[in-house]
């Protein structure tokens, strides 16, 4: 019996159609239609969208907050999503990196630079990379000793991480300013006018549709779309592919020669980097650190937004931090919805309730999340799909001259989700056949 054209193929639904029709878009194309998106979503908070936009507080600010939180919840989904590390105390990242700000630019910090080697104009945007380096110190350091436990203990220590963070936060009043915090964290100062004197990301610019949090949001989805292209350019490498392969099987994956140590350090130290320009961020936004802030319920809460979205997928994290973030917002300043008479403070209190529940009910009927991912990691994988599905389309129009059915696929393809795909890998000697590829792990 011959094989189903690929076209013809039966898939999951409307996404999964979906990414097959992206994946065989060119590159120009997928660009053409993902910059006026991207644009669309960055004009969200100033379209006042009537169903979308919040009535009880800002939604600029909840925006702003969105941008940070996906930005969280992309960092982890390399350590959680791609490499398989349960990290239930990845809020200590975020916590080094905020409070590394704030121990350079605040005026209560002992260790204040602005009036030393700092400019007080530039002086966030100089700390924000030793922020960043220092969180990758410290995911260096946490990693080394710790990652060679797996499961439940790594899950442990890396609470166990968080906890520590945030006490020594607490009680080393002479440089983090104890339970009183640290107040007057430098912001970007851009766009200073008599108006604004202190620029637009001041939290002084609370009015009108362009206030401070349309702002921070903006420069969220800076970081956002870099943080997405160093990722995505890594999960499309051996890197990720080695990911996936300890994610799956690391016992499997050691034995076929693959360095895992290595790797899931890698995996550490480039999560807690994005954890800490999202700690950079929150602390310039807020211009106030506290170690209230980074205790174990928001860990736990980033790694909703993972589990939620999709475990190692990026869309999908960043669509389960827009629920976390979002949701208690919307009901915030409610009193009807739909005609129907409501609380909407009391409901908005009620949130990590109605998570708990969710995820109960997620991992009840659909455990690989809203939007799951689909392993098409080989190198040459979009490649050898687009020419699959070209030759199945000419193989429709003209038929078989051997008898072969019509709409049979002159070359396997590499895009499939599961199963094993003897497709031809271009190397530098030329082609080679018969590499098999079981989800999306390269044998040899």
């Amino acid at each position: 019996m011959g094989r189903v054209a690929t076209k013809d193929r039966p898939h999951g639904g409307v996404g999964d159609r979906f990414r097959l029709w992206w994946d065989a878009q060119a590159r120009p194309t997928q660009w053409l239609i993902g910059v006026p998106f991207l644009i669309f979503i960055a004009l969200v908070p100033i379209l006042n969208i009537p169903v979308l936009t919040t009535v009880g507080t800002n939604f600029g600010g909840v925006m702003a907050q969105f941008g940070m939180i996906a930005l969280i919840a992309i960092g982890l989904n390399v350590v959680v999503g791609q490499a398989g590390l349960l990290d239930l105390g990845y809020v200590g990242f975020y916590a080094i990196g905020a409070y590394t700000v704030a121990i350079l630019t605040s005026p209560d910090s002992p260790w204040n630079q602005t009036d030393e080697w700092l400019s007080q104009d530039w002086a966030w945007l100089a700390a924000l990379p030793i922020a960043v380096a220092i969180t990758s110190l410290s995911g260096l350091i946490l990693g080394s000793p710790t990652l060679r436990l797996r499961g439940d203990y790594l899950a442990i220590v890396t609470l166990g991480f968080g906890e520590i963070v945030r006490l020594l936060a607490d009680n080393l009043d002479e440089l983090t300013g104890g339970g009183q915090g640290l107040r007057g964290v430098a912001y970007p100062r851009v766009g200073v006018s008599e108006e604004l004197p202190n620029g637009v990301f001041s939290a002084g610019n609370a009015a009108g549709t362009l206030n401070s949090g349309v702002w921070w949001y903006w420069l969220s989805l800076v970081f956002i779309v870099i943080s997405l292209l160093l990722v995505g350019n890594l999960e499309r490498s051996r890197v990720g592919r080695a990911w996936v392969a300890i994610r799956e099987d690391e016992d499997a994956a050691e034995i076929m020669g693959v360095p895992t140590f290595r790797f899931k350090l890698w995996a550490f130290v480039i999560g807690a980097s994005i954890g800490g320009v999202a700690g950079a961020l929150y602390a310039g936004q807020v211009q106030f650190v506290i170690p209230t802030n980074f205790n174990v319920i928001n860990s736990v809460l980033f790694l909703c937004a993972v589990v939620l979205g999709g475990q190692g997928n990026k869309l999908g994290v960043i669509l389960g931090a827009f629920i976390i973030v979002y949701l208690p917002n919307f009901f915030l300043g409610r009193t009807e919805l739909f005609g129907i008479p409501i609380n909407g403070n009391e409901i908005a209190s009620y949130r990590y309730l109605f998570f708990g529940i969710a995820l109960v009910v997620l991992m009840i009927f659909r455990p690989q999340g809203l939007i799951p991912v689909r392993q098409k990691l080989l190198a040459y994988g979009r490649e050898l799909y687009v020419a699959a599905r070209r030759a199945a389309q000419a193989a429709t129009r003209s038929g078989s001259d051997d008898g072969a059915r019509p709409g049979t696929p002159a070359v396997a393809t590499a895009s499939g989700a599961s199963g094993t795909t003897g497709a031809a890998r271009p190397t530098a000697g030329g082609t080679r056949t018969g590499e098999s590829t079981t989800d999306g792990e390269e044998t040899r």
